[in-house]
């Protein structure tokens, strides 16, 4: 395999330290080598090291007695733990150390390691780890806030465009799978095990496999067993839930804890590094949207007719607030219907809630008719909405805040004149320098008052674009749905959040633009 321009460096020093080492060994007839212990790519601050803790195990055991290193930086660069190796651990196994191009060597020349330049050097190489650390993370920082792509391996769907490793470019195989767990997802109504199951008895492999097998990436995951590549829910999860198919980098959610303890540790959401629209998408928002939304549902697949009811992750008990579970009876005529009681009466007890039951039939009628009332009212308080803004707001508001904006780089204006005449005063002789730096200083902040304001302004702005923008795109979707005759999960979706049913029948909905509506009527 190639290697890249730093691993071949990394070889190369590695190779320089043996041949070093064994010239070392050669002018010395008293040394016999036993083995080398290599921890090329590992971290001198970490003493963890695979090798190191081998070399540990040989101390113990009574298999070597001497320990030879090209310098102290190559023992490690951790200023505590290299001294405590130093002047305890080898001291106690009675090993030899010999750091050669500092001149350290604990059986001829007892007092080298305890003169002052070994801990100094300690400490310096201590320092210098520190500081690459602090390099090494501002520049990953730089790159994930620029929505530069900086992770080893990138999701499932994409891989890493030749021409630019930041950048991400689709991979059309393991895409084509994405989109259609989506599709299983959203549009048939399969949970995450049933989307799951399908995949497996395709024979598709999961995300692991696709990488090692069909990409021929050099990719580990310690959580799979053996050659087992098969897919796991926690995977669709993944999947489902990862912003990167819509388009955006959502990178730092994990991170070591500091240069010298290297414990991951995971990242509040709030402090992850999100940028979007960074590479092609493999899902549309509206998909990816719905999708979150399910997951938040209990939805299950009936195992009668293997298709999702339009009712499920909707209905809820209004007192209990847990979800309906669907039943069915037949009547006196030997029809059978459908009817909603309260999980928590049917799989608890009954004394913890009352049956709140609701025939499937009514349920329909109330909310078509309930969906049609609401769908009415909203096209009204468009219209009312409409002249609210045309006439008193919209127009005012952004007319006040644009002149506002203006008067305030007029400000800006006559205060950066001023400063120039004060300039011209002081030379002048007409005020003193001290004055002149008082005046300037004042005016200063002044402006950058101004220009703060300016900025808080322009928010305002664009903050009630958008809003408006977006308060007349969900007025037009629900307007789509006018007159309809009949119920679909896409309509649930669209228009309602909740479902409440009372004990006596009666239901309460909770629609969607109800918040919408509100801010719209408060603007």
């Amino acid at each position: 395999m190639k290697r890249s321009g730093k691993e071949k460096q990394e070889s190369n020093s590695v190779t320089s330290q043996k041949t070093l080492l064994n010239e070392f060994v050669e002018e010395h007839a008293d040394l016999i080598v036993y083995d080398t212990y290599i921890d090329d790519g590992f971290t001198g601050t970490d003493f963890n090291r695979p090798s190191f803790q081998r070399l540990l195990k040989d101390m113990k055991n009574g298999n070597i007695n001497c320990v030879i290193v090209k310098d102290l930086s190559r023992l490690g660069r951790n200023y505590i733990e290299v001294g405590n190796y130093i002047e305890q651990v080898f001291p106690l196994f009675n090993i030899r150390f010999i750091a050669i191009n500092d001149f350290v060597d604990s059986f001829k020349n007892p007092s080298s390691t305890n003169t002052i330049l070994v801990p100094f050097k300690n400490l310096i190489n201590d320092e210098y780890a520190r500081d690459t650390s602090i390099k090494i993370r501002t520049s990953l920082n730089g790159k994930k806030k620029n929505g530069e792509f900086i992770g080893a391996f990138p999701s499932y769907g994409y891989i890493k465009d030749p021409k630019d490793k930041h950048k991400l470019v689709i991979d059309k195989v393991a895409a084509h799978i994405v989109r259609k767990i989506f599709d299983w997802n959203v549009n048939e109504g399969l949970g995450k095990i049933a989307i799951c199951h399908r995949l497996n008895d395709l024979g598709i492999l999961n995300p692991t496999g696709h990488k090692k097998l069909e990409l021929g990436q050099n990719y580990n995951n310690y959580a799979i067993q053996g050659n087992s590549y098969t897919w796991t829910p926690s995977t669709v999860r993944n999947i489902l839930n990862n912003e990167v198919y819509i388009g955006n980098t959502v990178q730092g959610k994990r991170r070591i804890k500091s240069y010298k303890i290297h414990k991951i540790e995971n990242v509040p959401k709030e402090e992850w590094v999100r940028v979007e629209n960074t590479h092609e998408p493999i899902i549309d928002k509206e998909t990816f949207k719905k999708a979150q939304e399910l997951s938040k549902r209990d939805t299950k697949v009936s195992q009668n007719t293997k298709e999702l009811s339009v009712w499920a992750g909707f209905l809820k008990c209004n007192d209990c607030k847990r979800a309906m579970n669907k039943k069915s009876s037949t009547n006196k005529i030997g029809s059978k219907y459908g009817y909603y009681i309260c999980s928590t009466y049917r799989k608890k007890s009954n004394n913890l809630c009352t049956k709140h039951s609701i025939k499937q039939e009514n349920l329909e009628k109330a909310v078509l008719k309930a969906i049609n009332l609401h769908i009415d009212l909203l096209i009204d308080t468009e219209e009312i909405l409409k002249q609210i803004n045309d006439t008193c707001f919209q127009k005012t508001k952004n007319e006040n805040i644009e002149n506002m904006i203006i008067a305030k780089k007029n400000e800006i204006s006559k205060m950066s004149n001023i400063k120039r005449i004060l300039y011209e005063d002081w030379k002048n002789g007409d005020i003193t320098r001290v004055e002149y730096l008082e005046y300037k200083q004042k005016y200063e902040n002044d402006i950058e008052r101004s220009k703060k304001n300016i900025e808080r302004l322009r928010n305002e702005k664009q903050k009630y674009e958008i809003q408006n923008r977006l308060q007349n795109e969900w007025i037009e979707r629900f307007k789509e749905q006018k007159g309809i005759t009949e119920l679909s999960r896409d309509i649930m979706m669209e228009l309602i959040d909740c479902i409440y049913v009372k004990e006596n029948g009666d239901i309460t909905i909770k629609f969607k633009f109800q918040n919408e509506l509100k801010n719209g009527l408060n603007t």
